[in-house]
């Protein structure tokens, strides 16, 4: 005998089930099934999955429903980590156009079941020039002209096919990888240090950290110079948002320097705020810091201590207090451990939504939750890890003998399947 639960209370009950969870009960009868595919029920889903899914609509992204949606762009996430060697084509840039000092994404590179997605990237060269290629044709799509000075740094903006250089005269250009000029160009008054193009809930802007300790904000896409504030006695050399661009991390390493949080739209809104608002960091010698993946509110740092360098990591939690018609920002410390018994350094790492830090020797890679315990590990002797790449499904490890390692992030665990293993064409120089 079925038993009919009234409307609310179900709805009330499902907007607790995870997305796998919804799938099963919508099995259960047709009432079920027409509750349990709700657009409400599918876009929080969406939302906290995937933080863009904030600022746009289900047709915007090409799908009737969030569910639709959802499904879809889980299965394009899992598309790597299922996908087999021969499947990924390997091209190299030909030597005439110059040593590649710099290389983006600049399309949103996402796969479709029908197999036409394309993916571009767009590089600086030795030759004072940008240029696009499409990866899987290996062909040469845009070229700039060349440009007065040396391309010092380079951004893109992905979801709006546009690139951002910064040269050794401190000229700002955008391009939009079509047309042979630069859309607008500015200039700065000190060195560019660091670099990062973003979209905000306030619209598309460039972040330069300067060589005085400056960050100057840019709207794109005319490159009107919104503000300048002096943060650092010395340069910016580190530049991090959160992923929903609500906080800015600003770091110098400097012994007596300790990294800034901003509020983003306090930068942005100046008619609103008197005053940046922003906190110091509590973490002296910050080496790296990594904004956890969707937790807005979340970073974990790493720093290196003493005469035997010891890695130290610690995570902190943001939050604004609202005091009168004065806000603030305060950070919450959450945990933190130091790695004493490791005789190799740390040098790279990453973080995963579920809290786990995965960090890169010269031989090994290590897996500790946020207190320090040790999750797992990956032994590469007598292979050297050269660099490590972390975000919110996979782990990618590149090694010198010319290896690429790709790891996925378990659903329902706190631990790393290895995927598969792709090789280049040439061997790869040694760390150290």
């Amino acid at each position: 005998m079925e038993i009919h639960l009234p409307r609310l209370p179900l709805m009330e009950i499902f907007s607790y089930l995870d997305a796998y969870s919804l799938l099963q009960v919508a099995q259960v009868n047709k009432n079920w099934n027409e509750l349990a595919s709700s657009d409400v029920l599918w876009r929080k889903l969406c939302q906290k999955r995937w933080f863009y899914c904030n600022m746009v609509t289900q047709q915007l992204l090409g799908k009737e429903t969030w569910k639709e949606f959802f499904i879809y762009r889980t299965w394009q996430e899992h598309a790597k980590s299922r996908a087999k060697p021969e499947d990924f084509i390997y091209k190299e840039i030909p030597a005439e156009y110059g040593i590649q000092a710099y290389a983006c994404y600049i399309s949103e590179h996402g796969l479709t079941r029908n197999g036409q997605g394309r993916s571009v990237i767009c590089m600086a060269t030795s030759m004072n020039r940008i240029s696009t290629w499409d990866i899987h044709e290996g062909v040469l799509t845009w070229v700039s002209p060349e440009q007065p000075a040396s391309i010092k740094l380079l951004t893109t903006l992905p979801e709006m096919y546009i690139a951002v250089t910064v040269d050794m005269e401190s000229t700002i250009k955008l391009w939009d990888c079509h047309n042979s000029e630069a859309l607008a160009t500015n200039s700065l008054i000190s060195p560019c240090q660091s670099l990062k193009a973003v979209i905000t809930k306030d619209g598309p802007i460039v972040l330069i950290g300067d060589t005085l300790g400056n960050l100057n904000i840019f709207r794109i896409p005319d490159l009107y110079h919104i503000t300048r504030l002096k943060v650092f006695p010395y340069g910016i050399s580190e530049l991090y948002c959160s992923p929903q661009k609500k906080w800015i991390f600003l770091n110098r390493k400097h012994p007596h320097i300790l990294p800034k949080v901003f509020y983003m739209s306090s930068l942005l809104r100046t008619s609103e705020f008197s005053a940046p608002v922003s906190t110091d960091l509590k973490f002296s010698l910050c080496q790296r810091a990594f904004w956890t993946p969707r937790r807005e509110d979340r970073i974990t740092l790493m720093s290196i201590h003493g005469p035997k360098k010891i890695k130290k990591f610690i995570t902190f939690d943001m939050e604004l207090e609202k005091i009168g018609n004065k806000i603030t920002v305060k950070e919450h410390f959450f945990a933190s451990f130091s790695l004493q018994n490791y005789e190799e350094r740390p040098e790279w790492y990453g973080v995963s939504d579920k809290d786990v830090i995965v960090c890169s020797t010269r031989f090994s890679l290590l897996l500790f939750d946020i207190n320090g315990h040790c999750l797992q590990a990956f032994q590469y002797c007598p292979e050297q890890i050269l660099r490590l790449w972390v975000d919110p499904l996979h782990v990618i490890v590149s090694c010198n003998d010319g290896f690429l390692d790709v790891y996925a992030w378990e659903e329902r665990s706190q631990q790393l399947n290895k995927c598969y293993r792709l090789q280049y064409s040439k061997h790869l120089p040694s760390s150290g």
